[in-house]
This record gives structure tokens, C-alpha cells and sequence, in this order.
């Protein structure tokens, strides 16, 4: 399965979350930037508000695209399972979370304006992204949602490899996932377009 973009894969993905279309309390909170036009296909289609749940991942110095863990609001932070084979010093990770918390909230500050904090309580949470390579960033997002006290907490996602659903299936009430390859290696390859998601493209589409 290879999805055309990130648009295309949020349809096919909405199709899979057909059961909730219409029903009360539902709130698709995408995971920015690449899970926004994925979740606005899928806000559309079940006729759910959409908003953001800003997760930042805590890469390697250096390999920035391979995450030790993530951070989320709330002061949630997830880490990888550490072993002697990490390469990074306390004072190194403190640099990348310091870094990545004050990106963190420079984009909550863009993407959710003045609008006021999120009210999850007795809400179903249906938590998108583009996909899941290690699944760190979702899992933060999960924890996250769950201190709001939300009623369920479902993960919808593309594409994603089977240790990360097998990961999620433990936190979440369901996963939603359209395609587990055997061999994942990353979220990318499965899209024909995968261009990085601009923040004005994220303002455009929550607007």
C-alpha cells in the first residue's frame, strides 16, 4: 500500500474510521505538523471538530530523525527503553528537551492562538498522524490526552511499523492503522509526496 500524500492517506484513513461519523463528543486532535492534513480528511469525513495536540520528539544529536523519546504538554515527557549503547550524556538530553520544549510551545502558540486550553473531559479523542516509526511522539500524545480525562482515547494513523501498534495497543482503547509493512524502515517511503507539512499550511487548514 502506498498512499499519493498525506491527504489522500487521511481519506483512506476516515473510510476505516466510518463508525464515528456524526456522534457526539468526538474530537480529532491531530499530532502537527504532518498529522494535520491527514486529520482534517478525517474531521471532515466524520463531521468532528478538529484542534492539535503539539508533541515534540526528542531526537539524537547529530541523527535527529531517530527519536530517544518525546515530549508533550503537561511536562509528559516518554523515553526509549536506555541502554549502554546510547551515545548521550544527561547534559546532552537536557539540551534536546530545553530545545524541543521551547519549540513545543512556540507552535501551540501558533497553531492555537488565543483559543483557550483544551477541555477533553468526556470527550472521544481520536489522536492522528502521518504514521509511526518508533510510536515515542503518540505515546506522549496519549498521555497527554489521558490527563484531560477524555472518555476514550483511539489512535488513527497510515502507516506505522508493528512494534510501534503493538506499543500503542497497551496505552490506547483501540488502534487504527491501515497498513503495518513487514519491512517499515520509515513513514516516508509509503507516500508518493511526502514534502514536509509548512506552518502555513497547518494555520490554513485549522482555519
Amino acid at each position: 500500500m502506498e498512499f499519493k500524500d498525506r491527504r489522500d492517506a487521511g481519506r483512506a484513513l476516515a473510510k476505516a474510521l466510518e463508525a464515528w461519523r456524526g456522534r457526539p463528543g468526538v474530537l480529532v486532535l491531530a499530532l502537527p505538523r504532518g498529522g494535520v492534513p491527514v486529520a482534517w480528511e478525517v474531521a471532515r469525513a466524520l463531521g468532528a471538530p478538529l484542534d492539535v495536540l503539539v508533541v515534540r520528539k526528542l531526537g539524537f544529536p547529530g541523527q535527529e530523525e531517530y527519536a530517544m523519546g518525546a515530549i508533550a504538554p503537561g511536562g509528559v515527557r516518554v523515553m526509549g527503553e536506555a541502554d549502554a549503547g546510547w551515545p548521550v550524556s544527561a547534559r546532552e538530553l537536557e539540551a534536546v528537551v530545553a530545545r524541543e520544549q521551547a519549540e513545543l510551545v512556540r507552535r501551540e502558540q501558533r497553531y492555537r492562538g488565543g483559543r483557550p486550553p483544551l477541555d477533553l473531559a468526556g470527550r472521544v479523542l481520536i489522536l492522528v498522524d502521518d504514521g509511526l516509526a518508533t510510536g515515542a511522539t503518540m505515546r506522549a500524545a496519549v498521555q497527554a490526552a489521558r490527563a484531560g480525562n477524555p472518555k476514550q482515547v483511539i489512535v488513527a494513523v497510515p502507516v506505522a511499523s508493528t512494534e510501534a501498534v503493538q506499543s500503542l495497543s497497551a496505552l490506547a482503547d483501540e488502534v487504527v492503522c491501515l497498513f503495518t509493512p513487514e519491512h517499515f524502515r520509515a513513514v516516508g517511503l509509503w507516500y508518493q509526496d511526502f514534502t514536509q507539512t509548512s506552518d502555513e499550511e497547518v494555520d490554513r487548514l485549522l482555519a
